[in-house]
């Protein structure tokens, strides 16, 4: 199987490093050549313009779960014109009481062409599927819900 990976970096840029007194901003790069500006979540004084390990978590699942889709659907011959989604990683105490992504939500929002709409039934099962055979999803276990969008419902999607 394969072996994938990043590099990351990070430099102190204070004269010490003291409890509180630190910045936790690195750099991912993917690919050699993809450089990410990461920090820590906000609430733990990060950089709210610099994504997140947990945001990174959820974008991983995200991307999974969409590409998982997409190869069914093209099995299953469904004529996918567009895929989006808002993924949620929900940030609480495990039941250790540690601190940890308990849940990412995925709200995907797939448009077919002109002409087929599968029923509900058909969708949740696809997105079951989908879910079923994601790598990232099988890593997280239990700690992901699917809540599926329809066409109509894109005016509750944030920008």
């Amino acid at each position: 199987m394969s072996d994938l990976s990043i590099q990351l970096h990070w430099q102190r840029a204070e004269p010490a490093l003291l409890t509180g007194k630190y910045s936790n901003a690195h750099t991912v790069q993917f690919n050699s050549g993809c450089d990410i500006q990461v920090d820590a979540a906000p609430d733990w004084g990060g950089d709210p313009a610099n994504t997140n390990p947990e945001q990174a978590l959820a974008s991983a699942l995200s991307s999974c779960h969409m590409m998982t889709f997409l190869a069914l659907a093209a099995k299953a011959a469904w004529p996918v014109a567009s895929y989006s989604d808002h993924a949620v990683a929900h940030l609480g105490k495990n039941a250790q009481g540690q601190m940890s992504v308990t849940r990412i939500d995925l709200h995907p929002l797939v448009r077919f062409d002109t002409g087929f709409s599968p029923s509900d039934a058909e969708l949740e099962k696809m997105q079951h599927r989908a879910h079923r055979y994601c790598f990232i999803a099988n890593t997280l276990a239990d700690s992901v819900e699917i809540n599926i969008m329809h066409p109509a419902q894109t005016d509750l999607m944030p920008c």
